[in-house]
């Protein structure tokens, strides 16, 4: 296998999609786009088809439970700190702020308004 990152999908379940729409929509300053209802209630994040790039979607489930034990996905951000101080007004909550992670730069973990652990990833 090449040395290439190898995610390039991810789901959030969510309770409510209208309501997680709205929180991911207000911190990352970004616009989901609503996918056919046949794929179920799905909202996918922006990405360029012809770059590299890691994209994903919020799945309302109608059988959703939040909990803590989830995967944390990062975002790419220029400084966590710029998402970080839109969460709680968003409707979430800070987890842990903005930290080094030494020559990797810095990351922040956050909780959307289902109780998703989400995490912020900055090289400033």
């Amino acid at each position: 296998m090449k040395n290439v990152n190898p995610v390039n999908w991810f789901d959030i379940n969510v309770s409510n999609l209208n309501n997680a729409k709205e929180f991911y929509e207000t911190v990352f300053n970004i616009k989901l786009v609503d996918f056919p209802i046949e794929f179920g209630k799905q909202s996918g994040f922006p990405f360029d088809s012809k770059g590299l790039n890691i994209t994903g979607a919020l799945v309302e489930r109608e059988d959703f439970t939040p909990n803590g034990n989830n995967t944390i996905i990062y975002f790419e951000s220029e400084d966590c700190t710029t998402e970080e101080n839109l969460v709680e007004n968003a409707g979430g909550k800070i987890i842990r702020s903005k930290m080094s992670i030494g020559e990797f730069g810095f990351i922040s973990i956050l909780c959307d308004r289902d109780g998703n652990t989400i995490g912020l990833h900055s090289i400033n």
